[in-house]
């Protein structure tokens, strides 16, 4: 891993590697805002970047028409990545159970609603205390089996996600 390779992904399926001198075998004339005009290898490409998100990395670009999404991986990325820490830890939530007996005060989200880890999800009232219920990860709640006022049992389906 040379200190000015890069591994570029094109449409989350082709991957290569560019050294950062390659760049010199291409020439670039700018015309406007994200349009360019290339020459390689006596051929013509007209460019256009549509999006570009440089803390990701990522880019969305059009050549001759055609669209490109690229991502970027430097070699820190790509030490990142052969150390395994590039690996997002998403947790997808199936159930969501009552983890005591209680009472339901409230009911915070609704079918079809998109939930991220720590959304809170209802109210229970146990012991005379009130528990926020939070997501313990994300996912979309497909269907709620408790109704506000109701009491549940420990273990109860409360709300099935997908």
């Amino acid at each position: 891993m040379q200190k000015n390779n890069y591994t570029i992904t094109v449409n989350e399926q082709s991957n290569f590697d560019f050294d950062a001198e390659q760049i010199n075998d291409f020439d670039f004339i700018k015309e406007k805002d994200g349009h360019f005009h290339i020459l390689k290898n006596n051929k013509a490409f007209r460019a256009e970047i549509v999006n570009a998100n440089f803390s990701k990395k990522t880019f969305t670009i059009k050549v001759n028409g055609n669209s490109y999404e690229i991502k970027l991986a430097d070699r820190f990325d790509q030490l990142v990545n052969q150390l395994g820490l590039s690996v997002v830890n998403t947790q997808k939530v199936t159930d969501v159970k009552a983890p005591m007996p209680g009472l339901v005060l409230g009911v915070s989200v609704e079918i079809g609603q998109e939930v991220q880890k720590g959304d809170a999800l209802l109210i229970l009232e146990a012991m005379k205390m009130e528990n926020v219920i939070k997501s313990v990860g994300e996912g979309i709640v497909k269907a709620i089996h408790i109704d506000q006022g109701k009491a549940v049992e420990k273990g109860q389906l409360l709300i099935e996600m997908e």
